[in-house]
């Protein structure tokens, strides 16, 4: 599938073209429809930059944001074994159960709340299934290029409740495990909040960086600009992520390096 040519908002009228220090701000948005999509039965997979049989060199990445997959794994299925090196990965439980299994000798359950980080470095070799009679599993699979190559394979887990991302961002990946989020050995930071109604939630942002906000459930306002499910805004010279207008939101706000 060849996706359309997503919205830019700088190229359009005000308010969406702003002008902060004489540089031009841009927030783009890309709709949920014009990722790459995957069908292989057991798996549904909609990607946001080029991964596998997908590739459009318009989104390769976004700073140092390289994958990520919404996935729903049918139930009784799942990823065989396979393998991975230099690269930090996240998954993100929306629901259903996520079993693991990886060659540090992890065997684990991931239950929505939970983000899971794993370090590939030198090398480390994993599988995920659903094993779940009667459900999908549902979440999204997330790389971020490291900042230090060849480190020893490391694996992480934490949970983090609905309470601490109401009406919040919380962080839950940071490059020295900040407020008890996970470790990652990267540039990048990410948060996830939860809103609806009169919430509102602000990230400042600093200059020189990117940010990616991804939209996994229901409808919010990013910056002025409308995001439904499975959309994103990729923001550049923005001095600060503003949410509000939230109807049932889950979102993701990551803050990158170039």
């Amino acid at each position: 599938m060849i996706p359309t040519i997503p919205q830019t908002l700088q190229r359009r009228p005000a308010p969406y073209s702003r002008v902060l220090k004489g540089a031009m701000t841009v927030l783009t948005v890309r709709k949920s429809q014009d990722r790459g999509h995957a069908d292989h039965g057991w798996l549904h997979s909609f990607h946001s930059f080029s991964f596998a049989g997908y590739h459009d060199p318009r989104h390769m990445g976004f700073g140092n944001l390289r994958v990520i997959n919404e996935d729903r794994i049918a139930p009784g299925t799942g990823f065989g074994t396979h393998g991975h090196r230099d690269m930090e990965i996240i998954s993100y439980v929306l629901s259903g159960e996520l079993a693991h299994k990886d060659s540090m000798g992890n065997v684990k359950g991931i239950p929505p709340g939970d983000v899971q980080r794993m370090s590939a470095g030198t090398g480390v070799m994993h599988s995920e299934f659903n094993h779940a009679a009667g459900q999908t599993t549902h979440f999204l699979q997330i790389w971020i290029e490291p900042n230090v190559r060849g480190i020893a394979p490391s694996y992480e887990q934490k949970s983090f409740t609905d309470a601490e991302k109401r009406g919040k961002l919380r962080l839950v990946a940071s490059p020295d495990g900040a407020q008890g989020s996970v470790l990652i050995h990267a540039d990048a930071a990410i948060y996830a909040g939860l809103l609806s109604g009169d919430e509102t939630a602000t990230l400042p942002r600093q200059p020189g960086r990117k940010g990616y906000v991804q939209l996994v459930r229901g409808n919010v306002m990013v910056n002025g600009a409308c995001l439904k499910a499975g959309d994103a805004a990729m923001l550049e010279n923005e001095t600060q992520v503003s949410l509000s207008g939230g109807q049932d939101a889950e979102v993701l706000v990551f803050d990158l390096a170039n």
